[in-house]
């Protein structure tokens, strides 16, 4: 892999993770989570299975750094890594059509969507829930899932935007 690739791809988590700690919450303490989203931008812009890997499990350090769940260390990292790997194989599977906004915006909610069954999966086998997964699936998943699919078709938009007028060139 190519080490411009490799630079791309922390320097695009680096900015995700700055902006998911200083993003305020909004819709009642639901936020962004810019660090996902960065995340699937990156697996959209270069869908090399090293990058998948890569991304995996510097997103998954990154988070669980910073995790205010209790034990959600090591349901961060897992989640991180397998989410990468099945959007890796979806995105691949995609490559045939051409990758649009309602594209970007679906694989952005099912990437949010996956990545937070996995954690609350992982963390339930781990740790234990202070909560009923249920209620955490409905009051914190499903919003976020909406709102980092819209995040993503927006954060894309401007990622290929800044990528062509720079004259970066990936792969």
């Amino acid at each position: 892999m190519k080490l411009r690739n490799n630079i791309f791809t922390t320097l695009l988590l680096a900015i995700g993770f700055i902006l998911h700690q200083i993003t305020p919450g909004i819709l009642g303490g639901m936020k962004f989570d810019f660090l996902l989203i960065f995340m699937i931008v990156s697996l959209l812009l270069n869908p090399k299975f090293e990058n998948a890997i890569l991304t995996g499990l510097l997103a998954g350090l990154l988070s669980a750094m910073t995790t205010t769940f209790p034990g959600g260390q090591l349901p961060n990292i897992i989640d991180k890594v397998v989410t990468c790997l099945i959007l890796f194989f979806i995105i691949k599977y995609l490559s045939r059509i051409k990758i649009n906004p309602v594209v970007v915006g679906l694989i952005g909610g099912l990437g949010t969507f996956l990545s937070g069954i996995i954690f609350l999966g992982s963390a339930a086998f781990i740790t234990g829930l202070p909560v009923p997964m249920k209620m955490l699936i409905t009051t914190v998943v499903i919003p976020t899932t909406i709102i980092n699919g819209i995040g993503t078709v927006f954060i894309y938009g401007i990622t290929k935007k800044a990528i062509k007028l720079s004259g970066i060139a990936l792969h």
